[in-house]
């Protein structure tokens, strides 16, 4: 294999790198994507004596490095915020996301009803996150059926925030434990991130004060 062709495939994986990051919608994703990206120009630059793409690409190393480092040690502020099921923000909510959603839970259809307990995850204020569950009594369990987070904020704060800090808010509920379908491949990884364990096709969460 010609010295050439092996720094073209250098060159063309950063340029393919470059441009997945550009189509994350999390930024941090976006980041560690372009960063690596830009170390392959950078490897690429150095070795064909293109000194001036290697110093541009370092450049956005350091860059990438300096706001993923900033975005890691930001402590964010995180808070419940339950509404009722008639809430018009929580319609206008899902229908803005229904989309996203869809992705997530391609069989969720959104009936809201008085029984059912329906909480946002606000990050700084912001409406990060939605969970609805239907709390069965008799069983100290929900049943999950939205458990959805808007695509900025999906680097797993906001569900370590909902199933791990606020366990005590849920078991003054009488919930103890949260069970779900899988809606989605997507979904099924992101329940087994959080650590629910898969009992007879059901996954579920114990919480743990």
């Amino acid at each position: 294999m010609q010295p050439s062709f092996f720094y073209e495939l250098i060159g063309y994986a950063g340029s393919v790198l470059v441009a997945v990051s550009l189509m994350m919608k999390s930024l941090v994703r976006l980041r560690m994507i372009n960063l690596v990206g830009a170390l392959f120009f950078v490897i690429y630059g150095l070795l064909i004596g293109a000194f001036p793409v290697a110093f541009l690409n370092t450049l956005i190393v350091v860059v990438n490095v300096y706001y993923l480092t900033r975005m890691w040690k930001q402590k964010d502020y995180f808070k419940l915020l339950e509404v009722s099921h008639d809430s018009r923000y929580l319609k206008n909510f899902v229908d803005f996301y229904q989309k996203e959603i869809s992705e997530f839970f391609p069989s969720y259809l959104f009936k809201p009803q008085p029984d059912q307990l329906t909480v946002f995850v606000l990050r700084n204020m912001v409406p990060a996150g939605l969970l609805i569950v239907k709390p069965q009594a008799q069983m100290e369990q929900a049943e999950i059926f939205l458990d959805f987070v808007i695509p900025n904020y999906r680097d797993f704060r906001a569900g370590k925030f909902l199933f791990e800090e606020s366990a005590a808010y849920f078991q003054q509920k009488g919930i103890k434990r949260f069970v779900s379908q899988a809606g989605s491949p997507r979904h099924e990884a992101y329940l087994k991130r959080m650590g629910f364990q898969l009992q007879d096709g059901i996954y579920s969460f114990t919480l743990r004060v």
